[in-house]
């Protein structure tokens, strides 16, 4: 990349001449760029080299772009004219945006055209000048335009996070759509997002649903229109802001008693329905207190029966943490070590699939009344772990490092050795079935 950079006028300058196959698109013949960095300042260009791969690269999509729009749609040629406003220095506005500002801006945007010999280039001038209108986004394109523009978000799912993420949007949007059927966002007005309310209004007063899911569809669609008209620039009005529904439950989870978990859901036969993989994650949650995702996503790298205090580690392996703090180390005691014995691998019928197995043992569940009321389910046991151990006393941090919570208090040293946990665990396991 260093040839790219010469000296010009005091200043580095990225320098490089357009490649023979985009001579066709690009008739500057030699693009020079400046990186505002003055020789004085930067003597050697250690500094400015530094900004020339990232320059390069864009010259390239620019490039590519260029190409590409000849024959693409109109997003496409938009995007090109953004990308080329900005390599010669520009913003890209357009045409009635740009009689608006100062007219000494426009004719440094016509020099500038003139001194790059690009006065003749129609992308160039439409780039430079505002010719391209921006493309009009359908209400039924919404969420593949969130999704790209905040693809770097999703960075680190999985395959089952991901469809968890993308499920309620897609359902908030069909919802919408429903409505106001399908036209540009930027026609979607403060009182389509009025009807839209309405329309759950009259569900929740009609239907059997919870508020908690009206307020769903408005949070999405409020978020995503909000990013949208941030990053496109749309100039919108918030939409769909201060519009939730007041008096949502919270739908905490109801913890098991303890006596009912030793006596029903680890009685003899009473998880029989269910496969061994699954009968054993519920025996591995019950006596550890891990989140369905976490222990379903286990692996032979991260089960450690042959350990001194056997354990399981929860790290981020091919999915991400909900918090930073769920990155732990849990020691296995009870019905949960005798389960991990017959699992040393983990349980790959259930890998990344949490969901589908968690309706299953829900379901199982009710079916055999081991779900005293509607609020107690699978995950009822990770409360029920957390209040077994409150009713130990042990300290606050080795409870919060069991949980994957975070500690309020300042850290210092490692925290809580893996016999320390094990000696607490013990304290508050269950005893196992004969057969599991």
């Amino acid at each position: 990349m260093a040839r790219y950079l010469r000296k010009r006028d005091g200043s580095w300058q990225f320098v490089r001449r357009v490649p023979k196959v985009f001579e066709e698109f690009d008739k500057r013949g030699i693009v020079r760029l400046s990186t505002n960095i003055s020789v004085a300042d930067d003597p050697r260009g250690i500094r400015a080299a530094r900004l020339i791969p990232s320059m390069n690269g864009e010259l390239e999509n620019f490039w590519r772009s260029l190409a590409d729009g000849r024959s693409a749609d109109a997003q496409t040629r938009y995007e090109a004219a953004r990308k080329r406003a900005r390599i010669m220095g520009f913003d890209y506005a357009r045409a009635a945006e740009l009689a608006e500002r100062p007219a000494l801006e426009i004719v440094e945007r016509v020099e500038k055209l003139v001194e790059s010999k690009s006065i003749e280039d129609k992308t160039a001038v439409e780039a430079v000048l505002g010719g391209i209108a921006e493309p009009e986004i359908l209400l039924s394109s919404l969420f593949d335009e969130y999704k790209t523009a905040v693809r770097a978000s999703l960075t680190g799912m999985s395959p089952d996070q991901i469809r968890k993420w993308e499920n309620p949007k897609k359902k908030a949007i069909k919802n919408l759509l429903a409505v106001t059927g399908d036209k540009p966002i930027t026609k979607i007005s403060r009182n389509d997002a009025l009807d839209f309310r309405e329309t759950w209004q009259v569900r929740l007063e009609t239907e059997d649903l919870k508020i908690g899911t009206a307020n769903k569809d408005l949070g999405h669609l409020n978020k995503i229109f909000r990013t949208l008209n941030t990053l496109k620039r749309l100039g919108l009005p918030p939409l769909f802001a201060e519009l939730r529904f007041e008096g949502e439950e919270d739908g905490q989870r109801t913890a098991y008693e303890p006596d009912f978990v030793q006596s029903n859901i680890l009685a003899v036969g009473a998880l029989d329905e269910l496969n061994e993989e699954a009968r054993h994650v519920v025996y591995l949650i019950t006596e550890t207190g891990l989140r369905l995702s976490e222990a379903v996503n286990l692996t032979e790298r991260t089960i450690f029966l042959d350990a001194e205090v056997p354990y399981v580690r929860v790290v981020p392996e091919g999915r991400r943490m909900k918090t930073r703090q769920s990155e732990r180390d849990i020691p296995l005691v009870g019905v949960a070590l005798m389960a991990m014995k017959k699992h040393p691998d983990g349980f790959p019928r259930y890998r990344d699939k949490g969901a589908s197995l968690s309706g299953l043992v829900n379901k199982v569940l009710w079916n055999h009344q081991l779900r005293p009321t509607e609020n107690h389910t699978l995950y009822s046991l990770r409360h029920t772990f957390e209040d077994r151990l409150t009713a130990v006393e042990p300290p606050d941090k080795l409870v919060a490092m069991l949980m994957g919570h975070k500690y309020v208090r300042p850290k210092y040293g490692v925290g809580p050795s893996l016999k320390q946990k094990q000696r607490w665990l013990k304290k508050i396991a269950f005893m196992p079935p004969s057969k599991i």
